[in-house]
């Protein structure tokens, strides 16, 4: 086994992992089972954004930075510093505003994250 077969997987990997994170950290408020995991991971979220971000760029992510190195060492092209801008352009074939796609994914996020906040919030003073 080479080292780019595990490259590859490695990016498939990070393509599996990342959109499931983000796609949870829009739903999984929604279900009484997974509130508590989904204010974890939006918090996991903001503290990559925002406390890493602090050094490395607002709006920095981990999983991102990762995956780029691994895409690179692929030889594939990282012209999107956003995965979910690459994810749109990939699954799409549209290449929208990156500034807009960000606006999005902040609005969506900040949307989230409050409504996770108050329905735990109202679950943790049901008990």
């Amino acid at each position: 086994m080479t080292f780019m077969f595990v490259y590859a997987i490695l990016d498939l990997f990070f393509i599996l992992f990342h959109s499931a994170w983000a796609l949870f950290n829009i739903t999984g408020w929604a279900f009484r089972r997974t509130k508590r995991v989904h204010l974890a991971t939006t918090g996991l979220t903001a503290f990559s954004w925002f406390v890493c971000g602090y050094f490395y760029g607002w709006g920095y992510c981990i999983c991102t930075d990762w995956h780029w190195r691994v895409r690179e060492i692929l030889g594939k092209e990282n012209s999107s510093y956003s995965f979910i801008h690459y994810a749109i352009r990939e699954t799409t074939g549209l290449n929208p505003d990156p500034f807009a796609v960000d606006i999005l994914v902040l609005s969506v996020f900040a949307l989230t994250s409050a409504l996770s906040i108050l329905f735990n919030i109202r679950d943790f003073k049901k008990r």
